[in-house]
């Protein structure tokens, strides 16, 4: 059973750091590409950062760009989000989800398979 379990998410004072991290269980991890999305409240789940099977390219929404910081570590199932600069508008549950199987770089949520549960991030003023 497809399994993705984030980490790392609390509450940091605006310029601050925060890094991420999602384990992957239960499928072939390294034939997906990674995504991480975030939903602030009142408002749709929005596309953050994702890099492809074997890392060597990512791809980041304009509001994330330069700040943040998406890696994997395929030995061990893992997938990263290195948050820095952080703003109040970043403030949001995070998800780390997988795309299709194969596939290339997604925006687009409906082209990812498996969601994790999200972790809180705030980020005060």
């Amino acid at each position: 059973q497809a399994q993705l379990v984030e980490s790392g998410g609390g509450l940091v004072q605006a310029g601050g750091s925060l890094r991420l991290s999602c384990a992957a269980s239960g499928f072939s991890f390294i034939t997906y590409p990674m995504g991480w999305f975030r939903q602030a409240p009142g408002k749709k789940r929005e596309f953050v950062a994702a890099v492809t099977r074997n890392g060597g390219s990512t791809d980041y929404a304009d509001s994330t760009k330069d700040r943040f910081a998406i890696s994997r570590d395929n030995s061990e199932n893992m997938v990263y989000l290195q948050m820095n600069s952080l703003k109040s508008d970043d403030t949001a549950v995070y998800f780390c989800a997988a795309g299709q199987p194969w596939a290339g770089l997604l925006r687009n949520e409906m082209g990812y398979h498996f969601w994790g549960q999200g972790t809180q991030v705030t980020v005060s003023a």
